[in-house]
């Protein structure tokens, strides 16, 4: 893949949020130290009953206020209708980005015109973009990220069948030719699996950047609900996945 030098696109950053006031400001606050090209924040309140929404005003962050829990996809696709960067960015509230983090995934999605999504490497994923590092704090994995996340790679971008929600960097044109997130999969899981499967059938590729890591802090949302019900939203939503496509997700990871 080549890269080519042109001048930085608008990014559109959707962070859907339900609680957690405190993850949130150390996500925005991550992203408003390690971001070096144009972008914009908008944050997507899933009803919270916390500081959140006074915090978002207090920062003076585009806000929308959904007056109740609706999910992660109905949260997403308010965000994407609102946005007017050439690049939506799809990021999970518990994720911590670093030095360099959207310069990397943006050489990778400009590359070449057919790829149409991008994510990062983190410490919190399935498939193939959970990697080790050794680190115990924020601090640590700020250390090693710098270092990971110098320049861009071609050589560390694989082409897979899949990115992961938490870090979902996508072009305007895939919004435009498919689509929001589908709903049925909410309040969430395999609706970013979906969305992959129908990006490829639209002619788009993924990439996964190992010249760009990211800490995820993990599923707080979800967990907050008890493993056991996680466990039948997760095995309801695969196989509403498998309904629609007639394919097993899992082939994909």
């Amino acid at each position: 893949m080549a890269l080519q030098q042109e001048k930085a696109p608008l990014t559109s950053i959707v962070i859907p949020t339900y609680n957690r006031c405190e993850l949130l400001r150390s996500c925005v606050e991550a992203i408003h130290t390690y971001t070096h090209t144009p972008y914009e924040i908008i944050v997507v309140d899933n009803g919270s009953t916390d500081q959140t929404l006074s915090y978002c005003l207090e920062e003076g962050l585009t806000c929308i206020s959904l007056p109740s829990n609706t999910g992660f996809p109905y949260a997403c696709n308010a965000g994407m209708r609102l946005s007017s960067g050439d690049v939506v960015t799809l990021l999970n509230n518990d994720v911590i980005v670093a030095h360099r983090w959207l310069d990397q995934l943006l050489a990778a999605l400009m590359s070449e015109p057919q790829i149409g999504i991008v994510g990062p490497v983190t410490n919190y994923a399935s498939g193939k973009q959970q990697v080790h590092h050794p680190y115990d704090t924020i601090e640590q994995f700020q250390h090693i990220a710098y270092k990971v996340n110098q320049k861009p790679d071609p050589s560390k971008w694989l082409r897979v069948q899949r990115v992961v929600g938490l870090c979902f960097v996508m072009k305007r044109a895939v919004v435009e030719r498919i689509g929001y997130l589908d709903e049925r999969f909410s309040p969430g899981h395999y609706e970013d699996d979906d969305y992959c499967l129908r990006a490829k059938m639209n002619g788009f590729q993924l990439v996964v950047c190992e010249d760009a890591l990211v800490h995820h802090y993990g599923s707080h949302s979800f967990k907050e609900h008890g493993q056991e019900q996680l466990d039948q939203l997760i095995a309801r939503n695969y196989e509403r996945f498998k309904e629609k496509w007639s394919v097993d997700p899992h082939q994909f990871i």
